[in-house]
């Protein structure tokens, strides 16, 4: 193993409580929007592509709305994380800290363009990352963007750690071995490393 790419929702952080609140000011703008969402709303569609999300939140609304409300939702979104950040799970920095003296680290997620990045600018942890990638940059599935990554930086023996099953099919596709957050968002059957918690990435250093 030369190299571990990271998801992020779910296997790093929870950033759901911010995002919450950033989403629930932007639907506050549409007429055509009569609820709030939730952090158990949001839990359910961790790890989906915005078109995904957006028709399983807001299925009575036209593709082109729902497209107009979730970049606006992106936007700010992104602006309230780099202010207020996520909650870190525990010995998030402290571990990749270490790992990053032995493996070249990664993140690839599905998020808008500027979510990791306001990531970064919160919790300054951008130094243990090499490369990261996202279908908001790309217009790629997840599987797609890692073998993206794994091109550009021309890595071997990468490991995934992620947290849905989805993201163990994102593994699959970019044919790597898949290491499951168990203490993440998702239920995830077949896998190749379990993770009870971050620390668990300890045995790889």
């Amino acid at each position: 193993m030369d190299s571990i790419i990271f998801d992020l929702d779910g296997t790093i952080w929870d950033s759901r409580q911010t995002i919450v609140r950033a989403w629930n000011q932007v639907l506050t703008q549409y007429d055509e929007v009569n609820k709030e969402v939730t952090e158990d709303d949001l839990k359910r569609v961790m790890g989906l592509q915005e078109d995904e999300i957006s028709e399983i939140l807001f299925p009575e609304l036209s593709k082109e709305k729902r497209k107009e409300i979730m970049v606006a939702c992106g936007k700010q979104e992104n602006a309230v994380l780099a202010e207020k950040g996520g909650e870190l799970y525990d010995g998030v920095e402290e571990i990749l800290q270490h790992l990053s003296e032995k493996y070249k680290l990664f993140i690839v997620s599905n998020c808008q363009d500027g979510y990791i990045e306001s990531f970064y600018a919160f919790h300054q942890v951008e130094k243990y990352f090499i490369d990261f990638e996202n279908p908001g940059r790309t217009g790629l599935s997840k599987g797609e963007n890692i073998k993206l990554v794994m091109e550009r930086n021309q890595l071997e023996s990468p490991i995934y750690v992620g947290d849905t099953a989805g993201d163990q099919k994102a593994s699959e596709v970019a044919g790597i071995p898949f290491a499951y957050a168990s203490y993440g968002f998702g239920t995830v059957e077949k896998y190749d490393y379990k993770l009870e918690r971050f620390a668990d990435l300890k045995r790889f250093l």
